[in-house]
């Protein structure tokens, strides 16, 4: 946030603090640690409202569920912030110290009345009033997201009007309150951290900026050129384009989680040359020229991983890894010596006291530090500094410390792709607990909580269609279509449908979404896309299955 590059606060916090707002996350299937402390905080009377298009697991633990249509975030945002702003309930003093561009935003959002959003989110007006009342009323207060937002076509637009709700009330740089992304995956967080992003360096350092990049040429003896590269989305667009022909990947399965897997998966194969780099021979793997077996992070190698609450830890190898596998470090620096620079054997260590080096958050993280604090939160500049638990403190300091934060109005923009004659269901896609991302890493396991991957429909579309639990399902978008057995979910309104991506193999639900990316981000909209559904030989009568709603049906 405000540059930082990670969530403002600790795991901690959600304990102590007094509103909780959850918003595109079913953080109890997705996140269970963090929802764990959740719980905590709702145990010690936290309030908790979540807002997501399903009435998920984490949702039956909320004070109040706001079911948003899809796409319609910011249109319920902006009216949660004009109703604090009509209220009265604006922190006038931290507004007029710490933030700017207040004006602007109290005038983007005037057209956004409680009557108004409730049209477009389908969220009834006294509910937006509720949490716009109880958010800027508390003490302290959290804003928690995640891929349930960022996955749109206008991902940052959408993150932009949350940060500008805790500019409003001053829920941010205290302990208590913030605004916090939920990483999608283990050590997201440290993949930025070091580096792996187009316009960024380690410690989130702009690449555009000579004195970081003069500061990284002395170190690496080497000219850092001054220019962003290109995000996956882009990278895509340029292999259609014919501007890049070879591609290095490592430890991810594009053919597979990327949206519009057609248009994906013939790319990958028109390349001149393919290298991957994984733990599991992957579907993008065995599209491959090259396969470089790596190690498993986590058990085989020696290193740090970052979490959500920007939390540096120490990873230790526990087991040798298998006959023909090697360290990932031992990988890149033997490429890098044939390829005529010699880095020698550098080990974990070395790396990251290099990084530490470079990048002054994480200056004062030594290994012996780590180890004995079991594990440090970033920034922490020296090594007397204690970590950071939250982030922003400046904001209320006397006078004020570095530049204001800014209110940046945005405007409602629905999905590119709306419900329609032909294709009249909104299909979007998640996960679920048992299982994880394409299932390359937990397919293998048997668990008595996996179900496979099903369609998910409301009880008032089941009906309508004739189909019953168990039946199976042709769902068709402009891009695909794919068969899957139908689950009824009292959890879906009507029109609304649901599919995870954790079962590519047997249902390639990334056949169906939609590759409108968010041109700031460059993430595509998985979170919304038309599509039709059709019963497959023998679906049961619409009457049967009204029958079986009636009597309580199955789940």
């Amino acid at each position: 946030m405000f540059g930082a590059g990670g969530g403002t606060s600790s795991y901690r916090e959600l304990e102590e603090t007094d509103v909780i707002l959850l918003w595109g996350s079913n953080a109890r299937e997705s996140h269970p640690i963090i929802f764990h402390h959740i719980l905590k905080g709702i145990r010690r009377g936290a309030r908790l409202y979540v807002v997501d298009p399903r009435r998920t697991s984490t949702a039956q633990w909320a004070d109040l569920w706001l079911g948003v249509r899809p796409g319609t975030d910011i249109a319920l945002s902006n009216a949660i912030g004009r109703e604090i702003i009509a209220a009265g309930l604006v922190n006038e003093a931290f507004v007029a110290r710490a933030t700017e561009g207040f004006e602007a935003y109290r005038a983007g959002v005037e057209r956004y009345t409680l009557d108004h959003a409730e049209q477009v989110t389908g969220v009834p007006a006294a509910a937006i009033r509720e949490v716009a009342h109880a958010y800027a009323r508390a003490d302290r207060a959290m804003i928690c997201w995640t891929l349930g937002i960022t996955e749109h076509h206008n991902a940052v637009d959408n993150v932009l009007s949350l940060i500008s709700l805790a500019l409003l009330t001053g829920h941010v740089g205290r302990w208590g309150s913030g605004l916090n992304p939920l990483r999608g995956q283990n050590n997201v967080q440290g993949g930025g951290d070091m580096g792996a992003l187009p316009n960024r360096l380690p410690g989130f350092q702009d690449v555009a900026d000579a004195a970081v990049r003069e500061r990284f040429e002395r170190a690496w003896g080497v000219p850092v050129p001054p220019r962003y590269g290109w995000n996956l989305t882009q990278m895509f667009d340029a292999m259609e384009r014919g501007d890049l022909r070879a591609l290095y990947v490592i430890g991810e399965n594009p053919a597979q989680s990327e949206a519009d897997q057609g248009r994906t998966v013939r790319l990958l194969e028109e390349l001149d040359h393919l290298v991957v780099q994984d733990i599991f021979l992957t579907r993008t793997a065995q599209l491959a020229d090259v396969v470089l077996p790596a190690t498993a992070s986590w058990c085989e190698a020696e290193g740090t991983v970052v979490n959500s609450e920007r939390r540096v830890q120490r990873v230790r190898k526990a087991v040798e890894p298998p006959a023909g596998v090697r360290d990932e470090l031992w990988i890149v620096s033997e490429l890098a010596r044939r390829l005529g620079r010699g880095w020698g054997d550098p080990t974990a260590e070395q790396v990251w006291d290099e990084l530490r080096s470079l990048a002054p958050n994480f200056a004062g993280m030594s290994y012996a530090r780590l180890e004995a604090a079991g594990g440090l939160q970033w920034p922490c500049p020296d090594e007397t500094h204690p970590g950071s638990p939250f982030l922003h403190a400046r904001l209320w300091a006397e006078p004020l410390e570095g530049p204001r934060a800014p209110c940046i109005p945005v405007q409602h923009d629905p999905p590119v792709e709306e419900p329609d004659a032909e294709y009249p269901f909104l299909l979007t896609t998640g996960r679920r607990l048992e299982s994880y991302n394409t299932g390359v890493q937990t397919a293998a396991y048997a668990s008595p909580l996996r179900r496979g991957e099903a369609l998910e429909l409301s009880p008032e579309d089941a009906a309508r269609l004739g189909v019953r639990d168990g039946d199976e399902v042709r769902v068709s978008s402009r891009r695909g279509s794919v068969v899957a057995p139908a689950r009824i979910d009292r959890g879906l309104q009507p029109g609304l449908v649901f599919m995870t991506l954790h079962f590519q193999d047997e249902v390639a639900v990334n056949l169906l979404t939609i590759d409108a990316t968010d041109p700031k981000a460059g993430t595509a909209e998985f979170k919304a896309c038309a599509v039709r559904v059709e019963p497959v030989r023998g679906g049961a009568t619409a009457g049967a299955v009204a029958r079986e709603v009636a009597l309580g049906g199955r789940d």
